[in-house]
C-alpha cells in the first residue's frame, strides 16, 4: 500500500519524527529558523495529504486550491489565526492545532516575563555587562514588588488560569476578564470577575492572553494604557496584533504606565532598531512562549499524530472546531 504523503514546513528533529517514517512518506523544509518560501511551499502541496505547518504559514484560499490531495492541516501552536477555516472547511480539509500541551510551559514564561521586568532582571544584566556597577546604592535598579499586588488577566482560559495559579502562590489579589464568567476559577483560584475597564484601572500586572479575534484587535490601545495606573507592568504572551503597539510606545515614554514585557509582536521578527527596543524598561523576547524542548517535542508529536488520526480514519485529538 502507498503511504500517505506529508509535508513539514520547518526543519525539525528527525528522532521525533523516526516513529511516524513507516507510515508516511514524510518531506520537510531543510531549514529550522528560516520558514518555507511562498512558492515552494505551493509546489510542495501539490500531491500531499498532510501539510505540518508553522504560525508564520499562511494556509489561504491560494494554497488550498494547489492542494489537491490535502486532507489535513496540522498547526504547531495552539492560534490559528494563520489558517481560513472557512476556506479549509470549503475545500474538505481538517485543521488542527496542539492546546493543552503547552498551558503550564506558556504560564511559567508569562510569569519569567512578569518577574523579569518587574525587576528588571534583563536591564540589570546589561548593567553589570557593560561595566556600570561600580558601587552598591540602596536604590540601585530597584524595581517593582510582585507579591501581594494585583494582577489583571485578561483571557481566563487555560493558560489565563495556569498564571492566576502562580499569581495565588505569590499571594496576589486576582482580577480576571474573559467573554464569560468562570465560577470553577473563581472558586479555586480566588479570582474577581469584573470589566475590562476596571481591570486595566486597579490591576498592577495587566497580562493579555486572549486569542486574536476582530474584537481583541489592539484592545490594548491609547485609551487603555491611559486608564492604567502609572505604576501599572503590561506583559502580552497572546498575539501582538492585540496591541497598539505606537500606543504602548508612547505610553512608556511617556511615563503613563511603568514598563512592559512582550513575548509577542504585531509583525515579526522585529529587530534591534524596533523602537520598543529602545526603552529601557520594556523587556522583549522572540516568541518563545512554549519553547521548553519537553513540551516543543510534545507539541510536535500531537502534530503528527492528527495527521495521522485523520489520514487513518480515526479522527483527529485535537481538531480546530
Amino acid at each position: 500500500m502507498e503511504k500517505k504523503r506529508i509535508y513539514i514546513t520547518r526543519k525539525l528533529n528527525e528522532a521525533v519524527l523516526a516513529p511516524y517514517a513507516d507510515l508516511f512518506e514524510i518531506r520537510m523544509w531543510g531549514k529550522e529558523e528560516e520558514p518555507v518560501p511562498r512558492d515552494i511551499l505551493l509546489k510542495e502541496v501539490k500531491d500531499i495529504d498532510g501539510l505540518f505547518c508553522m504560525l508564520s504559514d499562511k494556509i489561504d484560499e491560494e494554497l488550498l486550491q494547489h492542494a489537491h490531495n490535502l486532507k489535513v492541516v496540522s498547526n504547531l501552536a495552539v492560534g490559528y489565526d494563520n489558517i481560513d477555516l472557512e476556506a479549509a472547511s470549503e475545500h474538505g480539509v481538517i485543521a488542527t492545532n496542539t492546546p493543552d500541551v503547552l498551558t503550564e510551559t506558556t504560564a511559567d514564561l508569562g510569569f519569567a516575563l512578569l518577574m523579569a521586568t518587574a525587576r528588571r532582571i534583563v536591564e540589570a544584566n546589561h548593567y553589570i555587562k557593560t561595566n556600570k556597577w561600580q558601587n552598591w546604592a540602596p536604590f540601585l535598579l530597584a524595581g517593582a514588588d510582585i507579591h501581594h499586588k494585583t494582577i489583571g488577566i485578561v483571557g481566563m482560559g487555560r493558560i489565563g488560569e495556569a498564571i492566576a495559579r502562580r499569581a495565588k502562590g505569590f499571594g496576589m489579589n486576582i482580577l480576571y476578564h474573559n467573554r464569560s464568567r468562570k465560577p470553577a476559577a473563581e472558586e479555586e483560584l480566588q479570582a474577581t470577575y469584573v470589566s475590562f475597564e476596571q481591570l486595566i484601572g486597579e490591576a498592577d500586572f495587566i497580562v493579555s492572553v486572549v486569542p486574536f479575534t476582530p474584537e481583541t484587535n489592539k484592545i490594548f490601545n491609547k485609551a487603555a494604557f491611559e486608564k492604567m495606573k502609572q505604576t501599572a507592568i503590561f506583559i502580552n504572551i497572546s498575539r501582538g496584533a492585540t496591541v497598539d503597539e505606537d500606543a504602548l510606545v508612547e505610553a512608556i515614554r511617556t511615563k503613563t504606565i511603568k514598563a512592559a514585557g512582550l513575548d509577542v509582536f504585531e509583525v515579526e521578527p522585529i529587530t534591534s532598531d524596533h523602537p520598543l527596543m529602545q526603552l529601557d524598561n520594556v523587556v522583549c523576547i522572540p516568541h518563545i512562549g512554549s519553547a521548553s524542548e519537553e513540551t516543543r517535542t510534545e507539541m510536535i508529536r500531537l502534530c503528527m499524530d492528527n495527521i495521522a488520526g485523520v489520514l487513518s480514519g480515526t479522527g483527529a485529538k485535537t481538531a480546530i472546531r
